[in-house]
């Protein structure tokens, strides 16, 4: 039985990240969506096309903002100029909640414009969630953190990924934006079950879930989200859905991206899942993945 959702965080149904090859599309054709996922950092701006074309977007369709430079494990402080245009954004878009990346990505002001992984230790938890609880209070709406897919891991780590999500949420009273594709990429290339990290999270705390595609090469497999979403991903986002309940869904395809049309049709893929009627079981393996996968 689905948990009461924590903060309101509600079921906007399934969305689609809004991008620049889709907007003739959009404004001629007007389709029926249910919301759409912005990148914040693209439209924090004072001017120009891109608030003229969030505008449009706004007087017919809801959007959610999602970000990608907060850095919330970076031990720096945080940007407090950044922090001011997010939140002007923020008051724009009437975003029910801001989501962004579990990792680091920055020091002494250098920034890396990448996701990287944390190393999962009881510090890490303190720092991390003191650096959210600033930014969500500044920001004076919800915060949602991301998993991200990972590459590599620390040997100094304490606790496994899932785990230190939840003490971060915990001590930092913050929802989660959980990723399934993010846990499968990480499974198969950590080597664990993937369904081990949905039966842990914290089920009322997650506010948004993404689904994408990956690609598989010899040694690892990579979070590209140039592609429709595969199989075992599919798999872990009805796990989901039957541990969490109904939850805003988001398709990311950032990359050879198709018509509109196409993403649409692929996003709403999800609806199928949204009421499972048979329970998966909760000790499917990561081996079963890897037989759907080769299906």
């Amino acid at each position: 039985m689905p948990a009461n959702r924590f903060n309101g965080f509600s079921d906007y149904g399934v969305g689609i990240g809004l991008r620049v090859p889709h907007y003739d599309h959009i404004f001629a054709e007007k389709p029926v969506v249910d919301w759409f996922e912005i990148i914040s950092e693209n439209y924090m701006v004072d001017g120009g096309r891109a608030l003229k074309v969030l505008d449009q977007i706004l007087e017919r369709y809801r959007v959610v903002q999602h970000g990608v430079s907060m850095y919330f494990g970076s031990v720096q402080p945080a940007d407090r100029e950044h922090l001011k245009r997010l939140k002007t954004l923020t008051r724009r878009t009437k975003t029910p909640w801001l989501s962004d990346h579990l990792c680091w990505g920055s020091v002494d002001g250098r920034y890396t414009h990448d996701l990287l992984p944390m190393p999962y230790t009881f510090e890490a938890v303190k720092a991390t969630a003191a650096r959210i609880r600033e930014v969500q209070d500044y920001l004076e709406i919800p915060i949602a953190v991301e998993n991200v897919s990972s590459y590599a891991e620390f040997h100094e780590s304490q606790m496994t990924e899932w785990e230190f999500l939840n003490e971060v949420v915990e001590a930092a009273d913050c929802g989660i934006l959980l990723d399934v594709n993010n846990i499968y990429v990480s499974s198969q290339n950590h080597g664990f079950n993937p369904f081990d990290y949905v039966n842990s999270v914290p089920a009322e705390r997650v506010a948004q879930i993404h689904i994408a595609g990956h690609s598989k090469f010899e040694k690892y497999i990579l979070d590209t989200h140039d592609h429709p979403v595969l199989d075992p991903v599919w798999h872990l986002y009805a796990r989901a859905i039957e541990r969490i309940g109904p939850t805003a869904t988001l398709l990311e395809w950032d990359d050879n991206i198709p018509s509109f049309d196409e993403v649409h049709s692929e996003a709403l893929k999800a609806t199928q899942y949204l009421t499972p009627t048979e329970p998966l079981p909760l000790n499917q393996t990561a081996e079963d993945l890897r037989e759907v996968v080769h299906q």
